[in-house]
């Protein structure tokens, strides 16, 4: 603004106010471009279209088939997702952490519907984004968009390693991983391995098997010194043994072996008289 004509702000009375007016709009312009965008930030406060949201223990932030209308990120806190069959069976889809977002079918269509249910695990802070707000940070804010996509690319990666977990693994190597993953082994700078308190029904739901099976295992991996059960499970990098190596000190004793019986003498003389 330099190049303003200094005679044009001197020529009535409010020439000094007007050219103080306009060199402080300047100044305001030049700061906002040059403040960058930052996706910390954005997830971190509240602002236009976004709301922090604080959830007690087994409070739900949406239920199945209700209306989609906003995205969550979870700021701290466990969350899961259930979904509801017709015949009213329930099963646990996939647990959340922080950093997570979820409800992201509301991006597909307006409208929508939600197709399952998310409910607080322990307390949990959120920050609540309407789809209009975020369609449009989407759109502008490169960098925020950089970031949701890779998020959406690995937790499709996520869920097709769910999905390959549960055709080809047993129920306690299944169990073993769910357990690794919820204490987030492998996330760089991790050094806490208690998990957040989770029942054996939901574990039971999350690796399609019953309660009595996961209290099994657990009471295996608890012997074997891969877990501390006691309240609070605390896992032991150990227990990655099960996962990458299926390394346990004794047969899986998910299925009994089935052995011949003896032969008998019928069947023992009829051997020999083909011999």
């Amino acid at each position: 603004m330099d190049a303003f004509p200094k005679h044009m702000a001197h020529s009535d009375h409010r020439g000094p106010w007007l050219w103080k007016h306009i060199q402080e709009e300047a100044v305001q312009m030049n700061e906002t471009r040059t403040v960058a965008f930052s996706t910390d930030s954005y997830l971190g406060s509240e602002g236009d279209g976004r709301k922090v949201v604080h959830l007690k223990a087994k409070q739900r932030f949406f239920v199945q088939g209700g209306h989609a209308d906003s995205i969550f990120y979870i700021q701290s806190g466990r969350a899961k997702l259930t979904v509801v069959s017709k015949k009213g069976k329930e099963a646990t889809v996939t647990l959340l952490a922080a950093k997570d977002f979820f409800g992201e079918e509301c991006l597909a269509v307006p409208a929508g519907l939600r197709t399952s249910t998310a409910s607080a695990i322990v307390a949990c802070v959120v920050l609540k984004i309407s789809r209009d707000q975020m369609l449009s940070v989407l759109h502008e804010e490169h960098a925020f968009s950089t970031y949701f996509l890779n998020f959406m690319l690995l937790r499709g990666i996520r869920t097709q390693a769910d999905l390959i977990d549960q055709l080809f693994n047993s129920s306690e190597r299944r169990l073993a991983r769910i357990l690794l993953l919820m204490a987030d082994f492998g996330q760089p700078g991790n050094r806490e391995s208690q998990i957040p308190p989770v029942t054996q029904e939901t574990l039971a739901e999350m690796i399609g098997t019953t309660r009595s099976r996961v209290s099994f295992f657990m009471n295996r991996f608890r012997k074997l010194g891969y877990i501390e059960y006691n309240g609070h499970i605390r896992v032991n990098k150990l227990l990655l043994n099960v996962v990458l190596h299926d390394q346990l000190p004794e047969q899986n004793a998910s299925r009994p072996l089935l052995l011949d019986p003896p032969p008998s003498k019928a069947r023992t003389a009829r051997r020999a008289q083909l011999e």
